[in-house]
């Protein structure tokens, strides 16, 4: 199949997949989801045989980049063998991982050996306390330690994601910033996404934008616009005196959809196609029976891509317009 037949009706280039393996995590952010969360019946959820399928089909279509996610994708049984699977493809550029940092320090070095060559670890606060309410676990040690194991192997970028909230931890955004920095890693502020219902906080209450974010930084770190790209929809800033860098995502204040490179694989086979939309295809036919052939998964991935929409609209003052919660859908 040619790298041009994963193309949208937009003419964009579809060179980054995302596969949530799991929608199940061992923390509770108030921000992604309820304390009561109702989880997928593993019935429905993708194995990982099929993940690999899935993600080997996109390779030789034209993916170059894949990205694991969850939920929580460490706390899924014999992951490392699927992610070996994937990184050995020819034709994929990298495989990354995103990760809440709870099994990173077991982990970690499993990860390297599989071929994980990022890892982005979600950490909002550096305060023990603040850590509890937020995810609702008394695990911030445990973090801590699997980010120092982390940080002394040799992946190639490490990163910290950080949803900053207003009068919740936007107190701790410089203090974040230099815990990554003075590791040897990058940091990007996100936005908070309005994807299912939660009743922690108000969201439209809560917003910071990432204007406001650089803008706060500027007063403690000399920083300019950066040329870097990863595939995704950071914008990084160059920081005087460091190697490393620090970005923001912004679906909000800088909606990035006009060159957006991705799709989604939902933990239970839900190609989506908008993480802001409910544009999706099940591929789930596509994989389980067992007459269907290699070339009916191409062309129904295919066929997916003409429903991408050019964009998002997200509405803070609105109630959520989609109800799943990001731990569904995948980071």
């Amino acid at each position: 199949m040619a790298t041009s037949s994963l193309i949208d009706p937009y003419g964009r280039r579809i060179d980054y997949l995302r596969i949530s393996v799991t929608d199940r995590c061992d923390f509770r952010c108030t921000y992604c989801m309820d304390e009561d969360v109702t989880f997928i019946p593993k019935s429905h959820i993708l194995s990982l045989e099929e993940v690999v399928q899935v993600a080997k089909t996109f390779i030789k279509m034209g993916t170059k980049r894949i990205r694991i996610t969850g939920g929580e994708p460490l706390v899924r049984k014999n992951l490392l063998w699927a992610l070996e699977q994937i990184a050995k493809t020819d034709g994929l550029e990298e495989l990354t991982i995103t990760t809440n940092g709870s099994q990173l320090e077991k982990m970690s070095q499993g990860l390297l050996d599989a071929g994980v060559s990022r890892i982005n670890i979600s950490l909002d606060t550096l305060n023990a306390g603040r850590f509890f309410k937020l995810t609702r676990r008394d695990k911030f040690q445990q973090v801590i330690n699997g980010i120092d194991k982390a940080t002394s192997l040799a992946f190639k970028r490490l990163k910290l994601n950080s949803v900053i909230l207003k009068n919740h931890n936007d107190d701790e955004i410089q203090p974040l910033a230099a815990f990554a920095l003075e590791r040897g890693m990058d940091i990007s502020y996100i936005e908070e996404m309005p994807l299912g219902m939660i009743h922690d906080h108000n969201r439209a209450e809560a917003y910071l934008s990432s204007d406001d974010i650089i803008d706060r930084l500027g007063q403690h770190f000399d920083l300019t616009e950066s040329n870097l790209t990863t595939g995704g929809p950071t914008r990084y800033y160059n920081v005087a005196g460091y190697q490393n860098k620090i970005g923001v995502i912004s679906p909000h204040s800088h909606n990035f959809c006009s060159d957006c490179n991705r799709v989604r694989l939902t933990a239970e086979g839900r190609l989506l196609l908008c993480l802001g939309n409910e544009h999706s295809k099940d591929l789930k036919p596509f994989l389980r029976p067992s007459s269907v052939t290699q070339g009916a998964l191409e062309e129904g991935i295919i066929s997916a891509l003409a429903l991408k929409p050019y964009q998002h609209h997200f509405n803070l003052e609105d109630p959520p317009q989609i109800l799943r919660f990001m731990s569904a859908t995948g980071g």
